[in-house]
């Protein structure tokens, strides 16, 4: 079939190709370094990125849905009936996606939501789930059940992203957590094992903002001991890099740890990280170095963190941790590449002979 955007006399081979048009459920970048900015950071001339609004998603013409955390897309804590509401608006956009054979691509970044969702939001991400082309992997441990096509794009650094910012000296004895406080992540537990230690000339920082029951906790465990400071709101990124920069030693005491993006902010900042034995946590140690990723098994405990903290004092920082492999223009091209196989799985199940119309 004669490519439409030929013009008369044009071989249709020298027809330059139209990037692929991606719908994503990303918000625009807000100014802070988030996974949205770093995938367009990546992405090669031959992907066009549109960002998410249910006007966009239900109206506008793309040639690929791609989705991650698809519970962001349905929830609303303020208003029932809103989450009832977008609830449909995401059976529509399932329809829609079906009748014209638009490939849903999913990023897998967590095999289920970090809080738990109401029965009636269980069953729409079911139904995503089902209609889902393609899922995207971040490493080969966690993955969605069933017989579903698959590949793996591992999570990128954060390097470019922060190099313009100024990257103080260590702090000799800083402990740091960062990140959003989620009970799942357990800093409970950190302030508890750091007001363990006697050594003075320590401190602590959590910096993040909380999540509701997890404030009045923190405050106490700071009130308690001088050592610890408390910075519990979203920063900004020149706050995070001096944060990261001035830390002996970064700790994420996440009860259960998937794929971390605060780990991979640690180690594109040159700071060491303390983190649970997981496999995902011994494969990244594997990859850049035991001196850079620590683990430890079962509860953290004061014996745990004295003993890291030693471990890291003291001595020259080694040789920054290899993360080539992690550079987002790798990351991008394996996207695209990505976005063609879901396009050619879509086209083959409803028998079309050309994938679909792209946007202009």
């Amino acid at each position: 079939m004669t490519d439409p955007r030929a013009a008369p006399g044009i071989p249709e081979h020298l027809v330059p190709e139209r990037p692929i048009v991606v719908q994503l459920s990303l918000r625009p970048p807000d100014g802070t370094t988030q996974f949205v900015d770093l995938l367009l950071e990546g992405a090669p001339e031959a992907v066009d990125y549109r960002f998410f609004s249910w006007k966009s998603a239900l109206l506008g013409r793309y040639d690929v849905l791609h989705v991650h955390w698809p519970e962001l897309m349905i929830r609303d804590s303020a208003s029932r009936l809103r989450a009832f509401v977008k609830r449909r608006l995401l059976d529509l956009l399932l329809v829609k996606v079906r009748m014209r054979s638009i490939p849903v691509v999913r990023t897998f970044h967590n095999p289920r939501p970090h809080e738990k969702g109401t029965p009636a939001e269980t069953r729409s991400l079911d139904r995503f789930d089902r209609a889902t082309t393609l899922f995207i992997v971040l490493d080969g441990h966690v993955r969605p059940a069933g017989r579903v096509e698959v590949t793996t794009i591992a999570h990128g650094h954060y390097i470019e992203a922060f190099r313009r910012y100024a990257r103080p000296p260590r702090v000799e004895g800083r402990v740091l957590y960062f990140g959003i406080i989620r009970p799942y992540k357990n800093v409970e537990a950190l302030t508890a094992a750091f007001r363990e230690l006697p050594d003075q000339g320590l401190s602590l920082h959590v910096v993040g903002d909380p999540h509701p029951g997890q404030r009045a906790a923190l405050e106490a465990s700071a009130l308690a001991d001088p050592r610890i400071a408390l910075d519990l709101r979203y920063v900004d990124d020149e706050a995070l890099v001096r944060e990261v920069s001035e830390a002996s030693l970064v700790v994420l005491p996440y009860v259960e740890m998937k794929n971390s993006g605060a780990l991979l902010v640690a180690l594109s900042l040159g700071t060491p990280a303390l983190v649970s034995s997981s496999p995902i946590n011994d494969a990244i140690a594997a990859e850049v170095g035991r001196e850079w990723v620590r683990t430890y098994d079962g509860p953290l405990t004061a014996g745990i963190l004295a003993a890291h903290l030693a471990a890291v004092s003291g001595s020259p920082p080694p040789a920054p941790p290899e993360l080539s492999g992690r550079d987002w223009s790798t990351i991008g091209a394996a996207h695209l590449a990505a976005y063609r196989r879901a396009m050619d799985l879509a086209a083959s199940r409803t028998g079309a002979e050309e994938p679909p119309v792209r946007a202009g």
